[in-house]
This record gives C-alpha cells, structure tokens and sequence, in this order.
C-alpha cells in the first residue's frame, strides 16, 4: 500500500525543486510590483523616482537582512538530497505558515485604510527584494545545469 502512495507522490530531483522556489519568488515580486505600479499610477502629485529610490534601499535591507537568510536556510536544506523529494518540498512546512500569514496579512493591509501611496513603496521594496533573493536560486540552478555537461 506504501510502495503504491510513493507512485503517487509528486517527485522532483533538487534542481527542479530549486527552480520552483526560484519562479516562485520572482512570480512573487512581480506580483507585488504590480500592485505598488498600480497604486502609484492613480496617486497625483508624487515623485515617482523618490518613491522608487526609497523602495530599492529598502529592497536591499530586506534583501540582505532577510530574505537572503531564508533562501541560505532552503537551500542548505535542498542540496544535499540525492533522492527525488516531493514537488512542495521547495519551502519547509514552516515557510507555509509564513506565507499563509503574510498572504492574509497582505488581504489585510490591501483593504484597509492606509493610504495606497504608503503600501506601494512597502510593496515595492518587498517585491524587489524578492525578485534580488530569487537570483541566488536562478544561480544555483544554473550551476548545476553546467555541472551536468
């Protein structure tokens, strides 16, 4: 009966796993970029380029800081594994609570009364920072592609 649910289970080698995590990141950032375009686009009477000024050093504290550490603790994680994982296996079960907090924070903080002007530079800098982190799973995938010729 095991043997029979393994068959089911869909698996992935690291690599695929890392590429996941990677597309998903960026699918992220641009999704949060979108939303902070949008909202900067109906505001009148802003800089524009003070706004993205402020939200790329943010991005880059977020990067550093923050998300960097956590695509580190994934990757740690995902590289040593010889077998083929399950596809979900990109995040551990921990970072699925986080985005399950942040995704109903982010429902939240979208329909409250904070001015949009505010969460557009707060959505910019996390989706950039997002877009900055993923590069280190492109990276690493693409090394393992070479490592394979």
């Amino acid at each position: 009966m095991i043997n029979k649910l393994n068959k089911l289970k869909p698996a992935v080698d690291k690599r695929a796993l890392i590429l996941i995590a990677g597309s998903i990141w960026i699918c992220s950032g641009i999704m949060l970029l979108s939303f902070s375009y949008y909202w900067l686009r109906e505001s009148k009477n802003i800089s524009y380029w003070l706004i993205a000024g402020i939200a790329f050093i943010l991005a880059l504290l977020i990067h550093h800081f923050g998300f960097l550490k956590i695509v580190d603790k994934n990757l740690r994680r995902l590289l040593p594994a010889e077998e083929k994982k399950c596809i979900f296996s990109f995040m551990d079960w921990k970072s699925y609570l986080n985005v399950v907090v942040m995704a109903f924070l982010g429902i939240f903080v979208r329909h409250s009364s904070i001015p949009k002007i505010y969460l557009s530079v707060i959505y910019a800098a996390i989706g950039m920072a997002l877009i900055l982190s993923s590069v280190r799973y492109i990276r690493i995938f693409l090394c393992h592609l070479k490592k394979e010729d």
